[in-house]
C-alpha cells in the first residue's frame, strides 16, 4: 500500500466514524447497525465492558433506547491502516443530550475492516472519560 492509498484508507475510516455520529444523532438505527460487519460488536462509553454482539443485536439495542435529542462531536481521530485491509482507530467524543444534561466526554477504540461495501466496524469499544 503506497502513501496515497494509505491516506485514502485513513480518510475513509475517519468518515466512517463521523458518519456513525451523524446517523446516531439522526436516530437512523438501521444505518448505524449497517456500519458494522455482520458479527461486529460494540460497547457504549457508559458500559465499556458490556458488549452487544452481532449487527442484528446492535440494531435491537439501538431500537430499545428511549428517544432523545443528541449531538456527538468527534475529535482527535487517529487511524492506523494495515496492509491486510484492516485498521485501528481512536477518537474522542463530546456528547450533548439536552439542555438539562451535563456534556459527556468519551473515547472509542475501533477495529475496522475493508469489505465489499467499504470500511466497516469489527468492534467499537467506548469508554467514558468524564
Amino acid at each position: 500500500m503506497d502513501a496515497v492509498d494509505t491516506l485514502i484508507a485513513e480518510r475513509a475510516c475517519e468518515r466512517l466514524i463521523i458518519d456513525y455520529a451523524a446517523l446516531n444523532d439522526a436516530g437512523d438505527w438501521a444505518a448505524v447497525a449497517a456500519l458494522y460487519v455482520a458479527d461486529g460488536r460494540m460497547s457504549r462509553p457508559t458500559a465499556p465492558d458490556d458488549f452487544v454482539e452481532g449487527r442484528d443485536a446492535i440494531l435491537a439495542a439501538f431500537n430499545a433506547r428511549p428517544a432523545r435529542a443528541s449531538r456527538h462531536i468527534c475529535a482527535n481521530i487517529r487511524v492506523t491502516v494495515s496492509s491486510d485491509g484492516t485498521a485501528t482507530a481512536t477518537s474522542q467524543i463530546l456528547l450533548f443530550t439536552g439542555p438539562d444534561q451535563a456534556a459527556k466526554v468519551g473515547s472509542y477504540q475501533d477495529r475496522l475492516t475493508l469489505t465489499a461495501d467499504g470500511w466497516r466496524f469489527v468492534e467499537r469499544k467506548g469508554s467514558l472519560d468524564f
